[in-house]
């Protein structure tokens, strides 16, 4: 996530093939509130009671935002018989943040605070929908990447950074990282199904039960 927009990468596959089901930029602002895209230094010039109301009112756009977003992407996906198992969201140091007012009072604070508020919108979006939601500080994605894929992290990591190449454009950094956290994710909820759940994903894949999960 940025300031008033991220990038949203779903994939799909396992250790030993990825597949880029859906790729867009997602803008979770209202571009007709004043100071939307950097809501926190906007605040500063309110007092903090209107602090508060403005940036309750800047956080129910961008949710609203984010939800309409992500519920696009859920509907192209279930068009085309693929069953969404969760998300990730990229974080930064994911330490919890004062009050308010010591954040309006630090200028470190609210920068801070301005990558947690869209991370929010985005994170409360999925809770809406009933995604599960699993957050990863970008600095431990390779190590998070080890833990998870064990040999096959390594391998994974350099067939998503070359998949601009087969893709096009755009496949820029964040677009790398979005793909593999979400594979973290994907791997980690294929090794938690039950072998039966397994069978039939790979059924449908092959084309033998279209709608593989429904029929059990």
């Amino acid at each position: 996530m940025h300031s008033g927009w991220g990038v949203l990468v779903a994939v799909s596959g396992d250790a030993e093939s990825i597949e880029i089901i859906g790729r867009r930029r997602m803008v979770t602002i209202d571009r007709s509130i004043p100071g939307a895209r950097q809501p926190y230094h906007y605040a500063v010039s309110l007092g903090l009671g209107e602090s508060e109301k403005y940036l309750g009112n800047c956080a129910e756009n961008s949710e609203r935002l984010a939800s309409a977003a992500v519920s696009n992407v859920i509907k192209e996906l279930h068009g085309r018989d693929y069953r969404v198992v969760g998300c990730a969201i990229l974080l930064a140091s994911g330490r919890p943040l004062p009050s308010l007012a010591n954040i309006l009072a630090s200028h470190p604070l609210i920068h801070t605070a301005e990558g947690e508020f869209f991370r929010d919108g985005v994170r409360r979006a999925c809770h809406r929908l009933e995604i599960s939601v699993t957050g990863i500080r970008e600095r431990d994605l390779d190590e998070q990447a080890k833990a998870t894929l064990g040999n096959a992290a390594n391998r994974m990591q350099r067939t998503i950074s070359s998949l601009g190449r087969s893709i096009g454009p755009p496949w820029t950094k964040d677009h790398k990282a979005a793909a593999l956290a979400a594979f973290i994710i994907l791997a980690g909820e294929q090794n938690l199904l039950p072998k039966a759940l397994r069978t039939a994903d790979r059924w449908a894949e092959q084309g033998k039960v279209k709608h593989a999960i429904r029929h059990l």
